[in-house]
Formats: structure tokens, sequence, C-alpha cells
């Protein structure tokens, strides 16, 4: 008998090597290699069964034309992915388990219209997305079922079918038959990414391809997988939120600095067009503690709303507790007003919490959480037609952010009445907006503007 042939692989970059090492020499990290059996068949076609024919091109032989994207009813995808789906572009979305990323590819399959779209399964059986359909509550004709796993029998489907669209759920059950792996395995990944990608790029027909991830939070596989595919989606939000986040962590032929807002419901996913009235809780009596914050989600304008709490330690040593913003901020915000204000706020347990869900990046926001922890430490209430925008230094200092004519736009749109800025800004033209536009240059100068 004859003895198997194994290497070892990198899961985090790929690499190979004859023997275990601990750490990657190509990556630099611990414990990544894991031993895979490296037979193939002998391929006597092609793999796609497409011609693979080409010779060299002059550069300036190239035609140039415009892309042809193809535009589905999801607004939201068509934002992230720059305007719709680019023909041969090859597209991964990755997310936890549960998160819906399948609801969201089986909507956009089910209302897209005129176009044959072939949705493959690796996880489920053709009864269990048909019931996800009847929920959603859409049906259509042109969209296929396949519930396979092997890439030779998908891509002889594939040649009868003839879809526009592919959809795979997921990369990680598919299996090539030229590799002697179990599915899910660095070389199955790489070797079944590279086939759907020549599939892509010599048919023209768009794939989509989801991908599982990690505890770490990275998608699982070979990062080699995010380099093959031209636009990686992030979905994300928390389980126990209704809302739901995609955005763009790679995309060549787009900007990266665009997200989508679902919100999950019994029927799918609900796209959120202005998602700003539905971040902000509508309360008919004020309570100290709460401040609006005007954000950006990369190229998008949000007023999320920004709650704090402020009550005497009960136990000896203060608690410190944040969801949905960093607690390394928080902490140095709460220095900041120690420091530069005097609030004693070191024998304090103070909660942070953004509403909806959502985590939130943008150094904009600390504004909001200071005007926030005043709020609930003096134990007035901030005005609901109040909103804040700007970055807090060390000095104390309110520093200028990006993109405010945008911020101030969206909070004017909204009817808020008045916005707190930087007093920093230059060439800003307070007339032509129809709500007041505060400036303040410190911490201090905020609370007297407050509270004073």
């Amino acid at each position: 008998m004859a003895k198997v042939k194994t290497r070892f692989y990198c899961q985090s970059c790929g690499a190979e090597s004859p023997k275990w090492v601990g750490k990657c020499n190509n990556c630099q990290e611990w414990n990544t290699y894991v031993e895979e059996v490296v037979e193939k068949v002998a391929k006597t076609k092609s793999t796609t069964g497409l011609s693979t024919k080409h010779g060299p091109v002059s550069i300036m032989e190239v035609e140039e034309h415009a892309l042809d994207r193809i535009v589905t009813t999801d607004v939201e995808l068509n934002r992230v992915l720059g305007g719709g789906i680019v023909p041969g572009s090859i597209i991964l979305i990755g997310g936890e388990p549960g998160i819906g990323k399948s609801t969201l590819l089986l909507q956009v399959a089910i209302h897209l219209q005129g176009k044959r779209i072939a949705y493959v399964s690796g996880e489920e059986s053709e009864q269990q997305i048909k019931m996800r359909a009847e929920r959603v509550g859409v049906k259509n004709a042109d969209c296929f079922l396949l519930t396979e796993t092997d890439t030779g029998k998908i891509f002889k489907h594939f040649q009868k079918l003839k879809p526009d669209i592919c959809i795979i759920d997921s990369i990680q059950t598919l299996r090539s038959p030229y590799i002697q792996s179990t599915a899910g395995s660095v070389s199955q990944v790489r070797e079944c990414a590279g086939e759907l990608q020549r599939f892509a790029k010599e048919s023209n027909i768009p794939v989509f391809l989801i991908g599982h991830i990690t505890k770490e939070g990275s998608i699982a596989g070979p990062k080699i997988l995010e380099h093959i595919v031209d636009c990686v989606l992030q979905f994300e939000g928390d389980r126990h939120h209704i809302y739901r986040l995609l955005r763009t962590i790679k995309n060549r032929f787009g900007s990266t600095a665009e997200i989508g807002i679902y919100e999950m419901q019994q029927e799918g996913l609900r796209q959120v067009s202005n998602p700003s009235e539905l971040l902000i809780t509508q309360n008919d009596r004020e309570l100290s503690g709460i401040s609006i914050a005007a954000t950006m989600e990369g190229l998008r304008p949000l007023l999320i709303e920004s709650q704090a709490l402020v009550s005497k330690a009960v136990y000896g040593t203060p608690q410190r507790s944040t969801t949905g913003f960093d607690l390394r901020r928080l902490h140095m915000l709460l220095a900041v007003l120690e420091k530069r204000c005097g609030f004693r706020l070191g024998d304090k347990d103070i909660f942070i919490n953004i509403a909806g869900g959502l985590k939130v990046e943008d150094p904009a926001i600390d504004l909001s959480i200071v005007a926030a922890l005043l709020s609930s430490y003096q134990d007035e209430a901030i005005p609901s037609s109040y909103c804040f925008a700007g970055e807090v230094g060390l000095s104390g200092e309110v520093r200028t952010v990006n993109r405010i004519e945008q911020r101030i736009f969206e909070a004017d749109k909204l009817g808020f009445k008045k916005i707190f800025v930087s007093g920093n800004i230059k060439g800003l033209k307070k007339k032509k907006f129809g709500l007041e536009v505060v400036e303040v240059n410190t911490v201090g100068s905020l609370f007297e503007s407050l509270f004073a």
C-alpha cells in the first residue's frame, strides 16, 4: 500500500511546509500549521469545462468600456457594492452563524426578476430553503436550488442551467475532486475558491460566496481566500438586536467606506432607508444621561442615541462598563473630565450604552458621550432637540471631525434645533443651515453651554 503524502499548511496565510513548525515564517503567526493530504487526481480537462486559451495582449489594445452592473432590488446591497453587481465578479460575504447571510442572499435571489439564478447549498436541504423562501413571501420561478458539494458536478449543472448569478452557501462545505482532503480544510478552500474564480472570469457570471468565520471574527480558511475574491463584505450585528450592518472590507469596483443597514423581522431582512429615525428613542419626557451623536458610518451620516449612567459606587472598586463603545476610550474621557474640569468620578459606577446594538468607532461620538456623562452626573436632562459632533483631546479641547456639513444637514433634516461642534472649523457657513450651530472649544465650555 502506497504511503499517503501529506504536507502542513498555515491556516492564516496558506503557506506550506514539509513538517510542522510552531511559528509561520510567512505571516509570523503561532500554532497555525495543520496536516493535510495533498495527493491530487490528474486533471484531464479544464476544471470549469470552459475554454482557457488566451494569449498575451498589449495593454493599449485592451478595449475600455463601462461596467454594466446588475442592479438588484436591494438598495442597501447596491450601495455597498458600488452601484450593483459587476458581471464576472466574485463576492465573499462573512458573518457569525445565524446573523442572516443565507437569508440576505436568498432574498436577493427571489426578488431579482428576469435573471436565472443558481443557489447552491451544501448546508441545507431544498425543503429548508423553500421554507425560508415562503417566509419572505416572494415567488420566483427563475431561482433554481442545488444541494451539492462536489465542484465538478456543480460546474456540469451550471453548463446546463446557464445561470446569470450563482450563489454558493458556503465555500467551506465545497469539495474539489482534485484534492484528497476533507471539506473546509485550507487546501480545499483554496482550490474551490480558485475554481470558482476561474469560472466567474471565463463565463462573466458573478458568484456570491458565503464564508464561515472563526471565533476570533476573521473569515475561516486561508487568507488567500480574501485576496482571490473581488469584494469582501462583513455582515455583522447582535443577534439580540434587530439591526444588521453590511460593511465593505474590500471592493475592487467601488468604495470601501459604504455600509448597508437592515432590520431583522419575522418575514426576513428589511432595508432601513433612514436609520437615524429608528435609532433615536422617542420619549415623551426628557431623561438625564441621554444625548444624540451625529456620527458617520462610512459615507453615511447617522444620528445615534448615547446613554450614560453615573451613580455612587456600592462596592469598593467602581465599575466601568460599555456596550457599543470602546472601554479604553471611556477611561480616557473620564480622565479628561477629572483632570481638566474637576469632576470627581473616581468613586462612581459608570455605564455607557449605544442604543440599537450598534458598535461605533467614529471619534466624533466623544462629545456626545461627555455630554451624556455630565447630564447623568448633574441629573439634568439635555433637550431632545440637541445633538453633538466632536472629538475630545487629552487636553480637554474639542477637535474637528470630517464631513461636518453632512452631519449638520442630517441633523437639520431630522428636525434638530441645535448642534454642538468644534470651534476650530474653518470655512463653515452657518447661515445655510436651518438649525443653530454652537461652537465649543473645550469640555468646560460645553458644560457651561448646557448647564450654566
